[in-house]
């Protein structure tokens, strides 16, 4: 009777979603672009990925370029503003979180867990025309936006540049 379970056994139901199935592919092209590219190859460019349990957590971002300035909308739902670190080092732009797991009381045990929660970091090259003095942030209804004006004269961040025939 090697097979019979004994009914005393605390068995758990196994999650239908235990492991990402895309973390080993997504792992190996991170490391591509990093060994390719290095640190700092563009414009607000480099995300860094903080790791907890069977997945990542990425706050999803828009940014978006007018005349004036920058905005940074970062999505971040389940935190407070207490949870979010925004600095600004060197012309380096970085957010930092956590979304931790709240357990109602010890006889609540989850049997399927999707959501992520962990600790994260974003980091940001900012463009040399950005005011890093200026910079606003804001939190509202699990957005953050981060305002940062451009320095008043400043060239354009990008130009076209013409090809002449050789």
């Amino acid at each position: 009777m090697a097979n019979e379970v004994s009914k005393n056994e605390n068995r758990k139901t196994p999650s239908l979603f235990q492991h990402d199935p895309f973390s080993a592919f997504r792992d190996e092209m991170n490391s591509l672009i990093d060994r390719a590219f290095g640190r700092g190859f563009g414009l607000f460019d480099t995300p860094s990925l903080g790791r907890f349990g069977a997945g990542y957590i990425t706050p999803r971002i828009d940014l978006h370029e007018t005349d004036k300035e920058y905005q940074l909308s970062a999505e971040l739902p389940g935190l407070d503003d207490k949870d979010i670190d925004l600095s600004i080092h060197e012309g380096v732009l970085t957010l930092k979180g956590e979304k931790r797991y709240e357990k109602k009381d010890e006889k609540d045990e989850a049997r399927i867990v999707e959501r992520h929660y962990g600790s994260f970091q974003r980091i940001f090259t900012l463009p040399s025309d950005v005011d890093d003095t200026k910079i606003e942030a804001k939190f509202d209804r699990g957005v953050l936006h981060v305002t940062m004006p451009k320095k008043p004269g400043a060239a354009p961040a990008s130009r076209r540049i013409s090809i002449g025939k050789g």
